[in-house]
């Protein structure tokens, strides 16, 4: 059951995010939300309704290419649904509460060098004679004996409390910009590190660090398909807001999942058109993905059964398009999809990855508007897409100017 939230901090900023937008549609959006929790006082419109509407206000800002108002909803309807902790929408949205948690931040950083410091003492207390590698040894051995920490949900765990669980969430939130860059090793190194930063390019670093977060994304991704017990669900979280994985014909993830009472989509991606494409997520561990039939390969039942509830959801929203298209600004008529289940890594062994993919491929040769595609295909155009990223990166700007 959601723990649907709301109150007089969301007003307050629901109506100062009205004032970050001009289109009349996304302004009207936000009108309905601020009807919807009423005046101050009272539960502010607490409930799905709230959640629905902050969701409407998301997706139409998307579909102006309001990527910064989109998330910011995105964010006020994870609050009102019960996934955000208040002190995560102040963290972003509130000036004061940034600094605090910039603060505590510092404070951390500091708390941990001066442990730091204390630890080497007892180091040169207990062994006069230790060297840096000493040192190095004692701090390997404090860092590989963090992955025997955890929180456990047997009785010989931790019960934590919701305050507790919210500052974990609140150090979700944060970041240490930059934490990829090289480390200082001396004050001439650190002066270096400072001057480069100082000259840096904007745009250049920002690109940089999406590409730093896509790989590890993708890496992600890999791990949880390569676990052979990953539900559908850890495939989703592993996918949620990447739509670059699906490839460059696709703007962003829509944030509504549900166009139709009988449809809830797993990711509504948006065509650089307009219109909708879906994705439907299966599990990566299928045995019978294919199967050999008198000889002859052909898909097994699974995908099949994948392929059916994706055209019921076409199906659904073609019959509904102008309805759609009215309420939600978003084209269904003629919507395409995408299946991705299975791997060839978990099929029978005696049919080889070639013949998955070639009997994929002739599966694909007779839909016009389903496609049907493994983990491991959508994880290698991925990889591809991130090498030809990488390259561009590394490519010298004078030798581009040169040839």
């Amino acid at each position: 059951m959601a723990n649907f939230r709301s109150g007089f901090t969301l007003r307050r900023m629901v109506e100062a995010a009205r004032e970050l937008t001009e289109h009349v549609s996304v302004q009207q959006r936000i009108d309905a939300v601020l009807r919807l929790m009423g005046g101050y006082g009272g539960n502010y419109g607490k409930g799905r309704p709230l959640v629905d509407a902050l969701e409407d206000v998301a997706q139409d800002a998307v579909l102006h290419e309001d990527f910064a108002l989109a998330q910011r909803f995105q964010r006020f309807a994870a609050y009102a649904g019960g996934e955000l902790f208040l002190e995560i929408l102040e963290m972003y949205y509130d000036e004061r509460a940034q600094r605090r948690s910039e603060e505590m931040m510092r404070r951390m950083v500091a708390m941990g060098a001066d442990r730091a410091v204390a630890a080497l003492d007892v180091l040169c207390r207990d062994n006069p004679d230790a060297t840096a590698v000493d040192a190095r040894d004692l701090f390997r051995g404090i860092a590989r004996s963090t992955d025997n920490l955890g929180l456990g949900k047997g009785e010989g765990g931790i019960q934590l409390s919701t305050r507790e669980v919210r500052r974990l969430q609140e150090y979700g939130h944060m970041e240490i910009l930059l934490r990829n860059l090289p480390r200082p090793t001396s004050a001439e190194a650190a002066r270096v590190v400072g001057e480069v930063l100082a000259d840096a390019d904007a745009e250049l670093l920002a690109q940089l660090l999406e590409l730093k977060a896509r790989q590890a994304g993708l890496a992600a991704l890999r791990a949880a398909v390569n676990d052979p017990d990953s539900t559908e669900s850890a495939l989703h979280a592993c996918l949620k807001n990447q739509e670059w994985i699906f490839g460059g014909a696709y703007v962003t993830e829509l944030a509504r999942r549900q166009y139709t009472p009988d449809t809830i989509l797993d990711i509504p991606l948006l065509r650089v058109d307009g219109s909708l494409h879906v994705v439907e997520l299966k599990r990566a561990n299928i045995k019978d993905l294919v199967i050999r039939r008198s000889g002859h390969l052909m898909l097994g039942a699974p995908p099949h059964q994948a392929v059916s509830q994706a055209q019921n959801y076409l199906r659904a929203m073609d019959e509904d398009r102008l309805a759609i298209l009215e309420k939600y600004g978003v084209d269904t008529r003629r919507a395409s999809a995408t299946v991705v289940i299975g791997h060839s890594r978990y099929v029978n062994e005696k049919i080889s990855p070639d013949e998955v993919a070639q009997t994929l491929r002739t599966y694909n040769s007779h839909k016009a508007r389903i496609e049907v595609i493994t983990y491991e295909t959508l994880l290698d155009s991925a990889a591809r897409m991130l090498a030809l990223s990488s390259a561009r990166q590394d490519t010298d700007p004078a030798e581009e100017t040169a040839a």
